[in-house]
């Protein structure tokens, strides 16, 4: 691979300013072949998770392309987070590469949960349908992004409030106790399995919504009892995220994933932990980040209006993102230009050996057919 140079890159965006310690709204890592500006550059985004030094970055430099790892305000800040000031966050990057790094060709990766965050973006580009979070407006420098010209979705999900619903554990009986549980729906009663049962599995995934819009009901009627107390906001915490039937049961979504493992080791371990996401919100982030009725954070509603050349790429043994997520993501994109392919590895492609240069390599074979 050819030599690499990275640089720190740090802006402000229209609706952040830098705080009083002196740190800027927008920060991330820019990097590119050594002496060399190249014309086509990637962005990769993610909606807390710090992707600067994304995995992907010093291959595709490698290649001959940039790559900006970049972050909204909401790194490792996704309990307060807003759809709309992040996208206008990823917007002072997308105008970065054009206007100081030189790139005439912009894409966009959606990686994990990166991939619906980009979606929206691209979506919101061409022309803003999305509402306003609940007691708030649309900022006026959304009207102002910029598209990109191309999208990769790789290793991604269908969206926060899907990937949650479908993670809930709807056996809890009071979300104000992390114990609490509904045996009728607890999967990890060896009662129902696994394997489960279909009339298992149908009464689960109803009930999975259900905890969602009774969330957003206790959001909606939370936040008219305390402004009627002068107050704008308060956090609150949602636990069990770990109770996919498709963690413990591999005939569920088949495909090539170690069964009875997530993210975070064992799942019934991390279920009854205080590690996972959305643990934690504000009443308008759950809103704007994770309802069911409200997000917009939901890729299904910004695909069928990306129709630039656009790439999907799924891992096999993914133990968090199934073969029917990607095959959503594809058949969702507006793109009459698209390509869909499964790969070998694990979520994070860690394995197996060179599984994230194969990735690259496919990236960049792709765009040199296209640009």
């Amino acid at each position: 691979m050819g030599a690499v140079e990275r640089k720190f890159v740090s802006l402000d965006s229209a609706t952040g300013r830098s705080n009083g310690a002196g740190f800027r709204t927008c920060q991330g890592l820019y990097y590119q072949p050594k002496d060399s500006v190249p014309k086509v550059a990637f962005i990769a985004t993610h909606y807390n998770v710090d992707f600067s030094e994304h995995y992907l970055a010093e291959r595709m430099a490698a290649r001959g392309f940039g790559f900006l790892g970049w972050n909204t305000r909401f790194r490792g800040n996704e309990p307060f987070f807003l759809l709309e000031h992040a996208l206008i966050d990823i917007g002072a990057g997308v105008d970065w590469l054009r206007a100081e790094a030189g790139a005439d060709v912009v894409v966009l990766l959606g990686n994990s949960g990166g991939g619906s965050l980009m979606a929206a973006y691209q979506s919101q580009s061409i022309g803003v349908t999305m509402q306003a979070t609940p007691g708030l407006k649309i900022p006026p420098a959304l009207r102002e992004l910029k598209t990109a010209d191309f999208y990769v979705s790789l290793c991604a999900h269908g969206g926060r409030p899907e990937v949650l619903t479908a993670w809930f554990d709807p056996a809890v009986a009071d979300e104000s106790d992390p114990f609490s549980i509904n045996s009728d729906l607890d999967m990890y009663n060896p009662e129902h399995g696994p394997p489960y049962s279909p009339d298992f599995i149908a009464r689960y995934r109803v009930a999975q919504v259900e905890r969602n819009h009774r969330i957003t009901r206790w959001c909606h009627d939370e936040l008219s009892r305390i402004e009627s107390l002068g107050m704008n906001d308060r956090a609150f915490n949602v636990y069990r995220t770990w109770a996919d039937p498709r963690l413990m049961d591999g005939s569920i979504d088949p495909s090539q994933r170690k069964v009875g493992l997530c993210y975070a080791g064992d799942p019934k371990t991390a279920n009854y932990s205080p590690r996972g996401i959305g643990l934690t919100n504000t009443l308008r982030t759950w809103l704007s980040m994770w309802s069911l009725t409200e997000s917009w954070c939901q890729a299904d509603m910004h695909l069928p209006r990306i129709t630039v050349p656009s790439l999907v790429i799924q891992s096999d043994g993914d133990t968090g993102v199934f073969p029917s997520d990607a095959k959503t993501i594809y058949e969702g994109l507006g793109a009459s230009d698209k390509y869909f392919e499964m790969i070998p590895g694990d979520h994070y492609l860690q394995e197996p050996d060179g599984a994230r240069d194969d990735v690259a390599d496919m990236i960049g074979s792709w765009l040199s057919q296209r640009v």
